[in-house]
């Protein structure tokens, strides 16, 4: 275990300064609109929104989660991704230190968290995120990864492939789409990142998830063809295996060989 404290405190704000910017992500990508230009604005009220009320977390708290100059409320959802994206940057640096390693693992992470939230809301995942992040995991396979290359990129074929396969699968026999073209390049991210060996934990993980969110929605009166965001369980799924992967792996596999 790493052990800095000083290092652990700069993740710790890199984390939530950058987890203001995938607000902006989050809010502006589904829209359209630039990232890198145009200050932050109430989605009420429209009007800026100065410095010293975008201070993450500590002016959510502070304005008591209102805007200053309309009163209206700001969603919870900004202080949350704020918070995220720091615990994640701490542990990741905890763990291995301020290393391109936990960088690149950051960036893996924080796209995920982006992607969730997006789809969970529009049912889109954005290409920049997903075909962008497939060229990150590569990059990362070369320089500081625990993967190879070439399971790096067959990872992201076999990933997308598969998903492709069960889509075309599924239309075929239901005669209506099961999953969109965004899906299939975030499982194309996903085994770039994590090499073609964790693409089926990460499907298991998030079919399972996202069948009990189906039983959840029947019981609410939802109809088989209710439509489900699968991305938003692709996504921190691909987290989880990340995080605990190659436990829960051996773990499964001896199930079948006691």
């Amino acid at each position: 275990m790493f052990n800095d404290p000083q290092a652990l405190v700069i993740a710790l704000v890199a984390g939530l300064l950058i987890g203001s910017f995938l607000n902006v992500l989050i809010y502006r990508l589904p829209r359209n609109e630039s990232v890198v230009t145009g200050r932050s604005r109430c989605t009420s009220c429209r009007n800026e929104i100065a410095w010293h009320d975008n201070i993450p977390v500590l002016s959510y708290i502070l304005l008591k989660g209102r805007c200053r100059g309309c009163g209206a409320p700001v969603s919870l959802r900004y202080p949350v991704v704020e918070l995220l994206s720091a615990l994640i940057a701490g542990s990741l640096v905890s763990q291995y230190g301020l290393t391109l390693l936990s960088l690149w693992m950051y960036m893996f992470m924080a796209i995920l968290l982006v992607i969730t939230l997006i789809d969970w809301a529009h049912r889109i995942i954005p290409d920049v995120l997903s075909l962008g992040g497939i060229v990150l995991g590569w990059i990362g396979a070369v320089v500081c990864l625990p993967v190879s290359f070439p399971d790096s990129l067959i990872g992201a074929f076999a990933g997308g492939g598969l998903l492709f396969v069960i889509a075309a699968g599924y239309k075929l026999v239901r005669k209506v789409e099961g999953m969109g073209g965004g899906d299939i390049k975030l499982m194309g991210m996903i085994g770039a990142f994590l090499g073609w060996q964790m693409i089926f934990p990460v499907l298991l993980i998030a079919s399972f998830f996202g069948a009990a969110y189906g039983v959840y929605l029947l019981a609410r009166g939802g109809t088989g063809n209710t439509a489900v965001a699968f991305g938003s369980f692709l996504a921190p799924s691909a987290a989880l295996v990340l995080i605990f992967g190659a436990e829960l792996w051996q773990n499964y596999i001896g199930l079948f060989l006691r």
